[in-house]
């Protein structure tokens, strides 16, 4: 009876690791307003369900980082769900205090841009197995907006 119990485990597990999984994919981040309150930064999160039937996605946690220190960080509740085979676009947004830059000229002053790295962690629930995490990752350049853009 335990080498079927031990078959019937390695059967099911088997199954688990060749099945096929959600994914995400993350875009760059843009900044999407700039006023004298904050620059709001924007970034999408592309989640693709393989499965049948509707995925609830729980949260979606952000942390956005440059030379080390922390820009911004939070977390989107309840985005939503991606529906049966298909691929749905999250958009992450966050507020920075334009006061915040001043502290990161030292980077800005060379080449007028922010170096980041952006971490993200989408939580998903999936059935039978509960909740899952996809953690991705994204290094870049944030080009900052000119005088000549703002007006």
């Amino acid at each position: 009876m335990a080498t079927f119990m031990d078959q019937a485990k390695d059967f099911v597990a088997d199954k688990i690791a060749h099945m096929e999984k959600p994914s995400a994919d993350l875009t760059w981040v843009q900044i999407k307003d700039v006023s004298r309150k904050a620059v709001t930064l924007k970034s999408d999160v592309t989640v693709t369900n393989p499965y049948d039937h509707d995925l609830p996605v729980v949260e979606i946690s952000y942390r956005l980082r440059s030379n080390n220190r922390e820009i911004t960080s939070g977390t989107v509740g309840d985005p939503g769900s991606v529906p049966a085979n298909a691929n749905t676009v999250m958009e992450v947004v966050s507020d920075v205090s334009p006061s915040f830059l001043f502290n990161l000229m030292k980077d800005i002053g060379a080449d007028w841009d922010i170096d980041y790295d952006f971490d993200v962690g989408v939580k998903l629930n999936l059935p039978i197995i509960g909740s899952f995490t996809i953690p991705l990752h994204k290094k870049g350049c944030l080009k900052l907006p000119t005088l000549s853009d703002l007006f």
